[in-house]
């Protein structure tokens, strides 16, 4: 179940990013937030700290959903780029999307003794 919805949230990703919908890198994520049109931040776990610090700040102070998820490589791959460490999903339907999945996987992971904080949410 848990490939199942990691390849479902990859697939979401790659349609944002097929659609202009979706930015990625620090630079125009940070940008996507400030402007109010990203819908949903998402950090790869192995991320910095400063780039955590800085997108779990930014996304709590313009009321936007952020978390923790997958790898710098794996949301690079999922967009067709090399290593990202932020995406930000500017269309509201797929970021609404997105949101029950990593929550649902979130969820998931939580009951397991190897899931870790892999869904880990911002606002938490």
């Amino acid at each position: 179940m848990r490939n199942l919805r990691q390849n479902k949230i990859f697939s979401l990703l790659g349609i944002a990013m097929r659609g202009r919908n979706l930015v990625s890198g620090e630079t125009q994520t940070l940008e996507a937030v400030k402007k109010g049109s990203a819908g949903l931040v998402i950090i790869a776990e192995d991320a910095s700290d400063n780039t955590v610090k800085l997108f779990t700040n930014k996304c709590q102070y313009y009321s936007i959903p952020v978390f923790r998820w997958g790898t710098k490589e794996g949301l690079g791959h999922a967009i067709g780029k090399d290593l990202r460490s932020s995406v930000g999903v500017c269309d509201a339907g797929l970021a609404n999307s997105l949101i029950s999945l990593l929550t649902e996987q979130k969820k998931e992971w939580k009951g397991t003794v190897e899931g870790g904080d892999g869904g880990k949410h911002g606002e938490d």
